[in-house]
């Protein structure tokens, strides 16, 4: 099973419902660690350093900063950035697949947009 944080403003319907369906996902939510008005890049360089995958909506500045760590040889675990149109159920059966299905290791220093 995948390690993932979501980034301060990731859609908390899609959370409750990864949890309702996955009770022993490993996420943390960035708020719950002190980090709700943390900027990207230390958002970044924390789950970095909790060896997480970050889920996140905002594909226009954190993949920015994402590409940024990996041509900086600095670790990135992985970022998910989760289409915010798809249906509600969609977008958690993505994750829950990606999280089942693959190894934390497949995804570092990659940015990969869901659903597929």
């Amino acid at each position: 099973m995948l390690r993932m944080a979501s980034d301060a403003d990731f859609n908390g319907d899609v959370i409750r419902g990864l949890l309702q369906r996955q009770p022993d996902l490993e996420l943390v939510r960035v708020q719950d660690v002190g980090l709700q008005t943390a900027n990207d890049p230390t958002i970044l360089e924390w789950a970095a350093s909790e060896g997480r995958i970050l889920l996140s909506h905002d594909r226009a500045t954190m993949t920015h900063y994402a590409y940024e760590r990996v041509r900086a040889g600095l670790p990135m675990p992985g970022l998910f950035i989760i289409r915010n149109k798809p249906p509600l159920g969609q977008m958690i059966e993505e994750i829950l697949l990606v999280a089942a299905c693959s190894s934390q290791e497949e995804w570092k220093d990659r940015v990969e947009f869901l659903p597929l």
